[in-house]
């Protein structure tokens, strides 16, 4: 594009919530209610954020599915000089979700591409992880194949500095196995459900977070940050809810959800206190403050 030109058309690459519809910034709130267009991963998930503020900007589905597909039509709306706001189901569009490709073709087209920065599930993660992430390897999504994954790993086993995945629930023990297996047992934060009413975060080796989840039936998006070689243990993170309120799951329900799955109460006690970073007497009088407070 030469540096006479004007671009005919604007389109805004937006963060939306990740879960809490309230970490919608007044910006992006803005930008929706002037766009003609909402090009969304999920028009019913961007209906509800919009509903919650008052609008009804026209929309469109934009997903890994169809995207080559809607290309040319948004292109076209751009050269009409239409304002698009592009918005995936969570997050920021382009990392780990549908977005590129429609940035790269808009911009050798000519037109005007602006951030709206939001709300991300990878700042959420590091800020709370309380690991050395000045600088940190973003791997996202790793391989849905077994095989393919292990591979993966294997080539990450230099890389010196933390690194940060995404998965899904239905992959994520096996995933940590493969990690363990193939890194290490490093230290690790994990996030689940960021943000939203069940949130949670495990901290410890690697070894702990896998065990506390394994036999249960992981729900909603998933973050981990897995330590550099060598590096110090990060304090455990409490599980706490997404509004801040307090604990989102006692230490004694802990122990108890364990028990329910199958495991031995010493066990579940060990499990707990690694968790949490929790000394195992502490755990112990957690369970009998509980079951004394049951009884009056």
């Amino acid at each position: 594009m030469s540096r006479s030109s004007e671009p005919r058309g604007t389109l805004y690459v937006v963060g939306t919530p990740i879960g809490n519809l309230d970490d919608l910034s007044p910006r992006a709130v803005h930008v929706f209610a002037e766009s003609e267009l909402v090009a969304c991963e999920d028009t019913r998930r961007t209906a509800t954020i919009l509903a919650r503020h008052g609008l009804s900007t026209r929309m469109i589905s934009y997903h890994k599915f169809n995207e080559a597909r809607r290309l040319p039509e948004i292109l076209r709306r751009l050269d009409r000089g239409e304002r698009i706001a592009l918005a995936t189901d969570g997050g920021t569009p382009g990392i780990s979700d549908p977005g590129a490709l429609l940035v790269h073709a808009a911009r050798r087209a000519g037109h005007r591409i602006i951030p709206v920065p939001g709300p991300s599930a990878v700042t959420a993660l590091l800020s709370v992880a309380g690991l050395r992430t000045a600088t940190f390897t973003f791997i996202g999504f790793p391989p849905h194949r077994k095989g393919e994954r292990r591979r993966a790993l294997e080539a990450l086993r230099a890389e010196p500095r933390p690194l940060l995945f995404f998965e899904s629930p239905q992959r994520l023990v096996a995933t940590l196995g493969d990690v363990i297996e193939i890194l290490g047992d490093r230290d690790a934060v994990l996030g689940r459900e960021m943000t939203k009413i069940h949130e949670e975060f495990h901290a410890g080796p690697l070894s702990s977070i896998r065990a506390a989840l394994s036999g249960l039936r992981v729900r909603g998006q998933v973050a981990f940050l897995v330590a550099g070689p060598g590096e110090d243990a990060p304090p455990a993170v409490a599980v706490v809810s997404a509004a801040g309120t307090g604990p989102a799951e006692s230490t004694a329900r802990r122990v108890r959800r364990l028990m329910e799955s199958g495991v031995g109460r010493k066990e579940a006690m060990r499990r707990v206190a690694r968790e949490t970073g929790m000394s195992r007497r502490d755990v112990y009088s957690a369970l009998l403050r509980d079951r004394t407070d049951a009884e009056e």
